[in-house]
């Protein structure tokens, strides 16, 4: 249970969770469990932390039709506690200690996804797990009264722990150990049912990572209903690299891997070339580049787009993918042209490395305009980013945004 691909593997493996039945027989962990818990008693701040939550800024406002679902974006997967820890010098090395310069703990997996759309103002829905320990109650609390995430088809599962993640960055890198266990399903014997008129539930878009010759029928039943599925994927363990096992990959909106994904998918020799072999298989076909930046393939309209990437320090690169969908998935719901949500995905995922943990290392409205203001609005080079100044005229200011801390369970001082 050591390795990355395991958490990948739990994190979107996992579908969707509600009270119509959508547990799948014989799949550990491919439904939901158990009854909800009995609700754990509200801390004293969390209203005071759920209005602090709300959007300050409505990217869809101008765009979202009076019939809209109720939700902007709903997604499901795993919720794991992310412990990082930055400043090394080095990999560890066997028998000997290393000592951390930085550490920060914060809700991850699904939930980096899911606070990146929520702090980009989107109405947003997730299914998920929680363990009935500490590691639990704060990954429920940071994303519900936090950041203001929609978790009314998640549950707690009794005598379930959270999975956990240990992430080590360095050299501009990051290792992560991470150990979990799938939830136990509900009932075994009830079937995934794609009529359930809430499985998944209403939304607009869906957003979720492709797993090799692992159905995830939610995805098709989605689609089916309207929404607009975007989608990424995690690494192939079994080597074969074959689109034909991506079996939802036709009902995708806009599929985004990784340049080393991309690749290996297509056979192609570069990134570019790769996007291109994509498009003939979804509409929007994006490739992220890392440091290089990211390039992009509209099939509907023959339109490309590229974006270099953004030169920061980079303090912790956990979740900067989930950032960069995230940013995308905005842009393509706000109707923005190719180019500027490309551009867009990339500031939001440059912004984000800066920071502490995947998800609370996600940046709101705020600091997108004080880049803007500050930086790209400045610099000659940032032209492609102009059309934020119309985006952010109506964007108000708030106070600082919540960080990743070293531990868990501060208490707000009295007196």
């Amino acid at each position: 249970m050591s390795t990355v691909s395991t958490r990948e593997n739990l994190q979107a493996g996992s579908p969707p969770v509600s009270g119509q039945g959508c547990s799948q027989p014989g799949r550990p962990g491919r439904g939901p469990v158990a009854p909800p818990h009995p609700a754990h008693p509200a801390h004293p701040r969390q209203a005071h932390r759920a209005a602090l939550s709300r959007p300050l800024f409505d990217p869809l406002a101008a765009v979202r039709a009076s019939d809209a679902p109720r939700w902007d974006v709903y997604l499901t997967g795993t919720v794991f506690l992310d412990i990082i820890f930055t400043g090394l010098d080095s990999a560890p090395v066997r028998g000997t200690e290393s000592w951390a310069r930085g550490m920060g703990s914060s809700p991850g997996g699904i939930a980096n996804m899911a606070t990146a759309l929520a702090r980009l103002g989107l109405r947003t829905s997730l299914a998920a797990a929680f363990g009935d320990d500490m590691y639990g109650d704060y990954c429920r609390e940071e994303l519900e009264a936090g950041e203001g995430i929609d978790l009314s088809l998640s549950h707690t599962v009794p005598g379930w722990h959270s999975p956990v993640t240990v992430s080590m960055a360095y050299e501009g890198e990051r290792t992560m150990i991470s150990h979990g266990h799938e939830a136990p399903p509900k009932n075994a014997a009830t079937a995934y049912d794609p009529d359930a008129p809430e499985c998944p539930p209403p939304a607009t878009a869906c957003v979720s990572s492709l797993v090799p010759g692992r159905a995830q029928e939610w995805i098709a039943t989605a689609a089916r209903r309207g929404s607009r599925i975007f989608a990424d994927v995690g690494w192939d363990e079994t080597g074969r690299w074959d689109l034909a096992a991506l079996a939802e990959l036709p009902d995708c909106e806009a599929f985004l891997p990784n340049a080393a994904e991309a690749m290996r998918y297509t056979r192609a020799d570069t990134p570019y070339a790769a996007a291109h072999a994509l498009a003939e298989q979804v509409p929007v076909a994006v490739v992220t580049m890392g440091a290089d930046g990211a390039y992009a393939v509209d099939a509907r309209t023959g339109q490309t787009a590229t974006v270099p990437g953004i030169a920061v320090e980079a303090l912790d690169t956990t979740g900067a993918g989930d950032v960069f969908v995230a940013g995308f998935v905005t842009g393509s719901l706000a109707g923005w042209p190719l180019a500027d949500r490309l551009a867009f995905a990339g500031l939001t995922a440059a912004l984000s490395v800066q920071e502490f943990g995947g998800s609370l290392s996600a940046p709101g409205w705020p600091e997108i305009a004080a880049w803007w203001r500050r930086v790209g609005s400045q610099e000659p080079s940032c032209g492609h980013y102009a059309f934020l100044s119309r985006i952010l005229t109506d964007c108000a200011a708030s106070s600082p945004p919540r960080r990743a801390v070293p531990t868990l369970g501060f208490r707000d001082r009295e007196g």
